[in-house]
C-alpha cells in the first residue's frame, strides 16, 4: 500500500497546480465551468482562462504500432490518495481518473495510466452546465407523449452528476469488393378468377457486382462497460472533432473514468459498426448504379488501411427522477445537451393509442367490404 501511495502522491502533485487551483482573490478550489469553458471560482466568482496547447486537437495514433492494446479487467481495485490540501486518505475506484476530496472538497485527478494502460489524448470539454442540462430534461420528458401527465409536472431530477467518459475514435480507409442483386418494380395487368383485370407489382431480379471505397472518420466505441450502453448511444453523436489535447484542468470538479475495453476489443467493435455501415451504403449506391427500387443478399469484403486512433474523454451529465416510488435515469450529452433516459409509461394512454388504432383498422374494412358490395 505504501509503494501505491507514493505513486498516488507524485502523480498528484504533477496536476495540483492545475486541478486543485486555488482562487487567488477568495482561497477557494477553482472547477472547470461548462459556461465560459474556463476555470472559475464557485465561491465569488473569479475566473481563469486555461492555457492552450499549440495542437489543435488530440493526436491521430498509428493503430499498427500501438503496444498497449490489451482489455484492462478492474475488478474490486481500488487505490488509495492522500489529499495534499488537507492530508485525508480517500479509496478510490481503480477506475477513477478524477473525483473530489470527501473532506476538503479540493479537486482529485489521479494518474490518469500506469505502465499497461493508455492516458488520455484529448478531451471534449463540457459545453453546457447542470442549469441546462436540468432545462432539457424538461423540454425532453414534456414530449413523450406516453409518459404520465403527472410524472411531467412532478418530475425533479436529482443533483446533477458530471462525468467523463472513456471512448475510442478510428479512422480508416476502406476498400470493399461486393456482390448482390438489385430489383425494378413493373407492374403486369392480369386477369383474376373472375375474368376481371387487375394489376400487380412485379420485381424483376438482377445480380451485380464492383468495389466501393470509403473514407471513416472517428468511428466511436466506447471505452467502458459499466454504464448502460444503449442509454450512452442515444446521446450520441458527439462532435468528437472538437476535441482539445488532454489538460487536468478539463476534467477539474468533474468524475472521470478510465477504460475498461482495451484498444484491440475497441477495433473489433469499431470493424463491425463499420461494417454495417458499409453495408447500408453499398446498398443505396447499388440502386442508385441501376435507378432500382430494391437491392437485397448484398455481400461485402472490406480491406482496412491507414488505420489510427484517439483515447478520448466525453462528457456526460447523469441523473434521475423519481415517480411513483421508482427511479427513472437518464444522461445529457454535455457537448450538445441531447437527452436519453427511460420514462414512467401511462396504461391508459396506450390503451387509447390501441383503440384508436382497432377503430380506424375497422372504419377501413368497413370501407373497403362496402366499396367491394357497391361495385359488384
Amino acid at each position: 500500500m505504501g509503494e501505491m501511495n507514493e505513486t498516488s502522491n507524485v502523480s498528484q502533485s504533477s496536476t495540483l497546480q492545475e486541478t486543485d487551483k486555488k482562487c487567488p482573490k477568495c482561497g477557494g478550489v477553482m472547477d472547470f465551468d461548462p459556461n465560459i469553458g474556463a476555470m472559475a471560482c464557485p465561491y465569488c466568482g473569479y475566473e481563469e482562462e486555461i492555457v492552450q496547447d499549440a495542437a489543435a486537437s488530440a493526436a491521430e495514433l498509428d493503430f499498427e504500432s500501438a503496444e498497449k492494446t490489451e482489455n484492462c479487467n478492474w475488478g474490486a481495485q481500488k487505490k488509495q490518495i492522500i489529499c495534499k490540501s488537507c492530508g485525508a486518505e480517500t479509496i478510490y475506484d481503480a477506475l477513477d481518473v478524477a473525483n473530489e476530496c470527501p473532506y476538503c472538497g479540493s479537486n482529485q485527478v489521479m494518474e490518469a495510466s500506469d505502465e499497461n494502460t493508455l492516458a488520455p489524448g484529448g478531451v471534449v470539454p463540457f459545453a453546457i452546465g447542470n442549469e441546462q442540462a436540468s432545462a432539457n430534461f424538461k423540454q425532453w420528458i414534456g414530449k413523450k407523449f406516453f409518459c404520465p401527465k403527472l410524472a411531467k409536472q412532478s418530475a425533479q431530477p436529482e443533483a446533477f452528476k458530471g462525468i467523463y467518459l472513456p471512448y475510442w475514435t478510428f479512422d480508416s480507409d476502406t476498400f470493399s469488393r461486393y456482390s448482390g442483386k438489385y430489383g425494378i418494380d413493373r407492374t403486369e395487368t392480369y386477369r383474376d378468377s373472375d375474368g376481371k383485370t387487375q394489376t400487380r407489382t412485379v420485381t424483376d431480379w438482377h445480380r451485380t457486382s464492383g468495389t466501393y471505397q470509403e473514407f471513416i472518420d472517428d468511428e466511436l466505441v466506447q471505452g467502458s462497460e459499466r454504464h448502460d450502453s444503449a442509454m450512452l448511444r442515444g446521446l450520441e453523436p458527439f462532435e468528437t472533432a472538437k476535441n482539445v489535447p488532454y489538460k487536468p484542468e478539463y476534467v477539474a470538479g468533474f468524475v472521470a473514468e478510465r477504460y475498461s475495453v482495451g484498444l484491440k476489443d475497441a477495433w473489433e467493435k469499431a470493424k463491425q459498426s463499420i461494417s454495417q455501415k458499409l453495408k447500408r451504403n453499398i446498398s443505396d449506391k447499388i440502386i442508385s448504379d441501376h435507378h432500382a427500387d430494391h437491392a437485397k443478399d448484398v455481400k461485402v469484403s472490406t480491406v482496412f488501411s491507414k488505420i489510427t486512433y484517439k483515447y478520448l474523454m466525453l462528457p456526460i451529465w447523469c441523473s434521475s427522477f423519481q415517480y411513483n416510488g421508482k427511479v427513472y435515469q437518464f444522461m445529457v450529452n454535455g457537448q450538445t445537451g441531447k437527452v436519453y433516459g427511460k420514462t414512467p409509461v401511462s396504461v391508459w394512454k396506450v390503451l387509447l393509442v390501441i383503440g384508436i388504432v382497432l377503430a380506424v383498422v375497422a372504419v377501413c374494412f368497413c370501407g373497403s367490404t362496402l366499396l367491394a358490395a357497391f361495385s359488384n
